[in-house]
């Protein structure tokens, strides 16, 4: 398959969500590194700006900040009126949150701002950004799930639950759009070393991996599938695991992987996964 030029087909510009810190700021690096201008949207004002303007400084492109909340449904208006003259040509949803723990200890907020973020953004985002790249007959999309998407997770069920739903969002539009020119993707990653991650464990997982790595593999996978797992060993993991193992095995096994990072949280000077 021959591939398209990156900045022609997925510019010229790319909105991020979550694109402040973690896996949002190198797939910022990323776009920028082949010439594409970012909308930037995340909670907190002082790391988007300083990402901004290191990106100004190595990347020669234009950033624009919104710095906004994604659960409040203003903030879609606000990313619209932003991007007026600006054609968003790719659209990345990474931004989640993750309650961590049992179920039953989290409050209905908790759970309701995992499903607004995780869910309810990502879907409305796609839906105002890719009729226009339809239209143009170009484009892309990245939905950021996890493995943890790919069976429950005791410990982190409103998390993976929600991962669950973007990759079956994601296969739906990668259907729907291919013809259009407008490729969709979702990547799976597994534990990725963010600042989050960081804060809450003390011994890295097997196979954690960089979030510049999920980054390139996300980007360089647009438009040959419906989905990535970056990471060698999480490949070998997630075909043994959804092809060999039963069912309840890879539940289990992601039960004890979670279980044993809330274990780490709960040291001192640690702090539970939170916004990625």
């Amino acid at each position: 398959m021959t591939r398209r030029p990156f900045a022609p087909t997925y510019g010229p510009w790319a909105l991020i969500a979550g694109g402040s810190a973690g896996i949002g700021a190198a797939f910022a690096d990323e776009i920028a590194r082949r010439g594409v201008n970012l909308l930037l949207v995340a909670r907190r004002p002082e790391p988007l700006d300083e990402i901004a303007a290191r990106l100004r400084r190595e990347r020669a492109v234009e950033v624009v900040t919104v710095a906004a909340d994604l659960t409040d449904p203003a903030t879609l208006d606000q990313l619209s009126a932003a991007a007026v003259g600006r054609d968003i040509g790719l659209v990345v949803a990474n931004a989640a949150l993750a309650p961590a723990g049992k179920f039953l200890t989290r409050t209905a907020a908790e759970i309701a701002g995992a499903v607004d973020l995780n869910c309810r953004s990502s879907m409305l985002l796609a839906h105002r950004f890719l009729p226009a790249m339809a239209e143009r007959g170009h484009g892309g999309m990245i939905f950021v799930s996890s493995l943890a998407g790919l069976q429950g997770v005791p410990t982190l069920a409103a998390y993976s639950a929600t991962k669950a739903f973007l990759i079956s969002l994601g296969e739906s539009l990668w259907a729907e759009l291919r013809s259009s020119g407008v490729d969709v993707i979702t990547a799976c990653p597994g534990a990725v070393s963010t600042p989050g991650y960081q804060q809450a464990t003390q011994r890295a997982a097997p196979g954690t991996i960089s979030p510049t790595l999920v980054a390139d593999a996300a980007l360089n996978a647009l438009g040959r599938g419906f989905r990535v797992v970056p990471g060698g060993l999480n490949r070998v993991s997630a075909f043994a695991l959804q092809r060999l193992a039963p069912r309840r095995a890879a539940i289990a096994i992601f039960g004890q992987a979670s279980a044993a990072t809330l274990k780490d949280a709960l040291e001192p000077d640690s702090a539970p996964p939170g916004e990625s």
